[in-house]
């Protein structure tokens, strides 16, 4: 072969090579760039809505725990004073009976059968005073079932009347407050 008819020496590799010419822009390229800049306006568009929202989340988040620490705080007053006036009723229910009471002893010479009509008006005020205040008697009946939870059995004693694990005498009467023992009845019960 010769060299002419070769295409690698068609090429003189001693021959300067021309620097490119710069080419037109590829239109594609340009369309790209402009959806590129699109997207990232977009995006720091949407990063500032939501650095907008985290703050507003925050700003309501900090809002709603001060909000629960003033209803706890407000709770444990109403608590308090709950307690410092829970017995504010009860106290104005015994107020008249306690006045009873000075007015019976101020009272000089009277008859037995005054002070013993003084005494029953007294008891049927503080009873008055218990059944508002849902304070109520637990007094047993002989032959009662014993029931742990109202009575405390003092002792156990055989009997031929009464049957086993029931009330063979009260000794003491309870009571409870809102169906809670506030004292027991005190009893003996019989052994069978």
């Amino acid at each position: 072969m010769s060299q002419e008819n070769n295409p690698q020496n068609k090429e003189n590799p001693n021959q300067q090579q021309m620097p490119e010419t710069e080419q037109p822009a590829d239109p594609n390229t340009e369309d790209t760039l402009e959806e590129t800049v699109l997207v990232e306006e977009n995006l720091a568009e949407k990063y500032t809505e939501l650095e907008a929202k985290v703050s507003e989340y925050h700003d309501q988040l900090l809002r709603a725990h001060a909000e629960m620490e003033n209803i706890r705080r407000r709770s444990q007053e109403e608590v308090a004073k709950a307690r410092k006036f829970s017995t504010e009723s009860f106290a104005e229910s015994l107020v008249p009976v306690k006045d009873s009471l000075e007015a019976a002893l101020a009272t000089e010479n009277q008859t037995r059968e005054a002070l013993t009509e003084g005494v029953e008006s007294t008891l049927r005020q503080l009873t008055q005073a218990f059944e508002r205040n849902h304070l109520k008697e637990v007094a047993p009946a002989v032959g009662d079932k014993f029931d742990p939870n109202l009575h405390q059995a003092i002792s156990s004693v055989p009997s031929q009347e009464v049957a086993a694990n029931c009330v063979l005498q009260c000794l003491q009467k309870g009571y409870t407050i809102a169906d809670r023992v506030l004292r027991p009845a005190l009893v003996i019960v019989s052994a069978g």
